[in-house]
């Protein structure tokens, strides 16, 4: 199945330009990924998604997590994180290959109340974002939907049968009790994500965890705990990450100077807008967003699967 899926990555690669990048399918949500370098740490948002890694070795770091996934192992994302993902084993003999895929939560919820026995999220706070192996019938399902793109009338059909079956298998799988958390409304997970929107529609507002707690129907303690669990992030951290993100994509998608970025996320003083970005991405704001641009001349920041 891993030999299928590897052919049928390249095909579809070569078929869509070649060569090294991130490639959007035909498919909404599946993105497709060839490298043939180890590349240096890119920050991004992670938004609930499975993403597969077909071919290499990658890492992702959240907050003080760090994770390593490889051939047939996945990244499950249930809530949106900052994260830092970078490419560790790739060559020009052997490139890393990858499948993204965006979760439709409103088609995991229908497949979850079809199940007899459906799996019941973990108890007490747990991680957001983690590494699992992918069996056979996951992995099979994957190359039906990636071997959609060859007939492209089939796709507004299939796909959503497919996408019921991913989900059915991840469900009922070895993980089902960690996806449920998705799945299922009213979890911690749940209550948290929405605290997460809040904060993603509006960045340049100042950080209150009371007023999240209460969004999420927590009480500040256990929202503090359980958010420090599902992101490895406390609420502050994560709100900086978010403003010096979005910060970073104003810059380089929409041409903002430093300073118009910096108070448009909130923050007061250019100075320390610069120190915290450096801080973070390791290079100054300006120059950043110009080595940025270079690299996505179509003004859209790059991402990373």
């Amino acid at each position: 199945m891993t030999i299928q899926l590897k052919q049928a990555l390249n095909r579809h690669i070569e078929g869509l330009g070649g060569g090294d990048g991130v490639y959007t399918s035909a498919i909404d949500g599946l993105l497709l990924m060839r490298s043939t370098v180890t590349g240096v740490p890119n920050h991004i948002i992670y938004r609930p998604a499975l993403c597969l890694v077909v071919q290499g070795a990658k890492q992702v770091i959240a907050g003080d997590e760090v994770l390593h996934y490889d051939e047939r192992q996945a990244l499950v994302v249930n809530v949106e994180m900052p994260g830092i993902g970078q490419i560790n084993r790739a060559s020009e003999a052997v490139p890393y290959l990858a499948i993204h895929l965006d979760f439709d939560v409103a088609a995991m919820r229908e497949v979850m109340a079809q199940i007899d026995a459906p799996p019941h999220p973990r108890t007490g706070p747990y991680a957001g974002m983690f590494v699992g192996d992918m069996d056979d019938r996951v992995c099979d399902a994957l190359l039906r939907l990636v071997n959609l793109l060859d007939t492209p009338r089939d796709i507004p059909v299939l796909q959503p049968l497919l996408m019921r079956e991913i989900y059915y298998l991840m469900l009922t799988g070895a993980y089902g009790d960690r996806i449920a958390a998705l799945a299922l409304p009213d979890t911690h997970t749940q209550r948290i994500a929405e605290a997460i929107r809040h904060l993603r529609n509006d960045v340049s507002r100042p950080v209150r965890v009371d007023e999240l707690a209460a969004l999420a129907g927590m009480s500040p303690s256990s929202f503090h705990q359980h958010f420090k669990a599902l992101t490895s992030q406390s609420p502050v951290q994560f709100h900086k990450n978010l403003r010096l993100l979005e910060a970073k994509r104003l810059m380089v998608a929409e041409d903002a100077g430093v300073a118009s970025a910096a108070y448009r996320v909130g923050y007061e003083s250019a100075s320390q807008f610069s120190r915290e970005y450096s801080r973070l991405f390791g290079v100054a704001p300006g120059r950043d967003a110009s080595a940025m641009r270079r690299l996505s001349p179509g003004g859209e920041p790059l991402r990373a699967v």
